[in-house]
């Protein structure tokens, strides 16, 4: 895999179980792997908090502006009942340790 040059943490609380969000996560990972930019992503869960997290690793500026203004974007707050915005920060990538 080539090294992405773009990495988004998306944080968020749901009013969903463990198991609903486990669920909505499995039957929509087919739209996340068709995404041609995307080279991973990572379904997390802080239990001290509660929150939830996804953290994708883009392969290029390009490919993550495209998710970014895409309807399978639009549609996460629905898909997991979100409570509140969810937090996201979105990195540019200097460097990694290793290939």
């Amino acid at each position: 895999m080539n090294h992405p040059e773009i990495i988004m943490l998306v944080r968020f609380k749901t009013s969903l179980s463990f198991e609903e969000v486990t669920k909505v996560a499995k039957e929509r990972s087919p739209e996340f792997e068709a995404l041609e930019g995307l080279q991973q992503k990572y379904y997390l869960q802080d239990t001290s908090s509660g929150e939830y997290a996804g953290l994708y690793l883009w392969k290029s500026p390009e490919a993550f502006a495209e998710y970014r203004n895409s309807e399978l974007r639009a549609s996460i707050a629905k898909a997991y009942q979100l409570q509140g915005e969810p937090r996201v920060e979105v990195y540019k990538v200097l460097r990694t340790l290793r290939d």
